[in-house]
């Protein structure tokens, strides 16, 4: 990789940090949707990278707000969660090596999609979700999670329904990234994925995901969160829309 791409990664781990801190979700999207909309960087590489820094920023943006937890929600979740990333990580490999033009299509679409749904704002349900309605979104959130480590709109967009408190939704939805990137970490590692690229874009890449996350639990933006997102969001379809176009020419080769 060159130092073009090496720029465009760091990058993107420094603002996807800041933003989390900030709104509780998006550093996945924003890693994935920049520094794959560059082409520089394979995808199984990228997401097994994002998946590292990724941890580190949810470590430190939950300290101190675990009592916050909604812990049966976050259970059920979590539950549908586990075999679902594996199955993720599977094709995830058998796209990139097999099929790069429907992943590109995929990961266009997953983007577009989850921009559109997190634009438009979740109408609150008047109960909190029975164990099996959680038990299906953590089984979407770690099939998206293990293909993209970024299950932040489907977890997110269900978590932003429940009629619980912010602090509640922000602490219940970093411990649900917390386990997803655990678990596909883990998982990478025992396919032997963890390469020495994968640990060297990580390593670089912490301190500016520390720097990027204490800078947003202490400094945040002089703009409302819902501000924040709605800008957010809007460039990242813009780059679903880049990727998914460059898929349809790839496929159309």
């Amino acid at each position: 990789m060159d130092w073009l791409g090496w720029l465009i990664f760091l990058g993107a781990a420094f603002i996807g940090s800041y933003v989390q801190a900030v709104t509780g979700f998006a550093m996945g999207m924003i890693v994935i949707a920049v520094a794959g909309a560059s082409g520089l960087i394979g995808l199984p590489v990228l997401t097994a990278a994002a998946s590292i820094i990724s941890l580190v920023n949810i470590v430190f943006a939950l300290k101190g707000h675990t009592g916050s937890l909604h812990r049966p929600l976050v259970f059920w979740l979590a539950l549908g969660q586990i075999p679902a990333i594996g199955v993720g990580v599977w094709l995830l490999t058998v796209l990139d090596r097999n099929l790069q033009w429907l992943l590109q299509l995929l990961l266009g679409g997953f983007l577009i999609a989850g921009c559109l749904s997190m634009l438009l704002r979740p109408k609150p349900i008047t109960r909190v979700s029975p164990p099996w309605a959680a038990l299906t979104g953590g089984l979407a959130g770690g099939l998206i999670g293990g293909l993209f480590a970024a299950s932040g709109p489907v977890i997110g967009w269900f978590c932003y329904r429940q009629p619980l408190s912010l602090p509640a939704i922000r602490a219940s939805l970093l411990a649900f990234f917390a386990l997803t990137s655990s678990s596909r970490t883990l998982i990478v590692g025992v396919q032997g994925g963890l390469t020495a690229e994968v640990l060297l874009l990580s390593m670089v890449a912490i301190p500016l995901v520390v720097l990027g996350t204490w800078l947003g639990r202490e400094n945040p933006p002089p703009v409302s969160d819902e501000v924040l997102k709605r800008v957010v969001f809007a460039l990242l379809l813009l780059m679903g829309c880049w990727i998914l176009l460059g898929g349809l020419l790839e496929m159309g080769a």
